[in-house]
């Protein structure tokens, strides 16, 4: 480890991506990222399958270990710590405190069945944080009140249709507060006519302070969301901007050629 990492801010959700590097076998997937998400920002990844999007994504919480580099929130390391001049992985019980602070939402929901809407979402505040159980249970009612299935909160995820399940999942995320909500491909398992309803809940939390870093296939909701889009390929950022900067004037070559192939025509008018 070469370089000095500074002190923990007081900041909340400020996220440092510092040359990130992630291989599995010979392939190496990560290649010396580097990206910083301002707190309250709206950073959304986009890019061909394959690009190191949602593996860039489970580093932030340590769900994939970094085999380069570094990740701070607010200044500290995540899923590490400094001893000497050297990186030392924290034990499991200090990476899953950690994990409190990042809720992330994944593509397949990852409800437990055997629990209804209501139990899921409040299941974590009681395990995580020690919160009573009546606590807990308030917040999730309104924390499922917020994502539009309060009248949902004794049904249990079968009986809930994809999108439902989703939201589920996103005010599962929140019961935590955490600093920073984690986004992956979260319509990518969803009927066309569900993608919307789970949308408009991501757009109600961009406007709510929390830092959110979403990895997507849906450009439109890219354009209309995002402070900052990142366009990843083969394992790098090529390019990262405003919204209006690229998807209607990418400088790089390869930008162009992805935004040429999944872009309507009229998109850039």
């Amino acid at each position: 480890m070469t370089e000095t990492l500074t002190a923990p801010t007081a900041t909340r959700g400020l996220v440092e991506i510092t040359g990130v590097r992630k291989s599995f076998g010979p392939t190496e997937v990560l290649k010396g990222v580097s990206l910083t998400v301002e707190p309250g920002g709206v950073a959304v990844i986009v890019g061909p399958s394959g690009s190191g999007k949602s593996t860039l994504l489970r580093t932030i919480n340590h769900l994939e270990k970094v085999d380069g580099g570094h990740i701070t929130i607010d200044g500290r390391l995540v899923g590490y710590e400094v001893r000497g001049d050297r990186l030392h992985e924290l034990r499991e019980k200090e990476i899953l405190k950690q994990r409190t602070d990042i809720g992330m939402v994944f593509q397949n929901f990852n409800l437990f069945p055997h629990l209804t809407a209501l139990e899921n979402v409040a299941e974590a505040p009681v395990v995580a944080q020690g919160r009573s159980k009546a606590e807990a249970r308030r917040r999730g009612l309104e924390l499922l009140d917020r994502v539009g299935l309060k009248d949902r909160a004794d049904a249990y995820p079968r009986q809930l249709s994809g999108g439902q399940q989703q939201r589920v999942a996103i005010a599962r995320a929140l019961a935590l507060d955490p600093k920073i909500l984690l986004f992956d491909e979260p319509t990518s398992a969803l009927d066309p006519e569900l993608v919307n309803e789970v949308l408009d809940v991501i757009r109600e939390l961009a406007k709510s302070g929390t830092t959110l870093i979403i990895v997507t296939h849906e450009m439109g909701f890219a354009r209309d969301v995002a402070d900052t889009v990142v366009f990843m390929d083969q394992g790098q950022i090529v390019e990262q901007g405003t919204p209006q900067d690229i998807f209607s004037n990418p400088q790089e070559p390869r930008t162009r050629s992805f935004f040429s192939k999944v872009l309507e025509p009229a998109f850039n008018i």
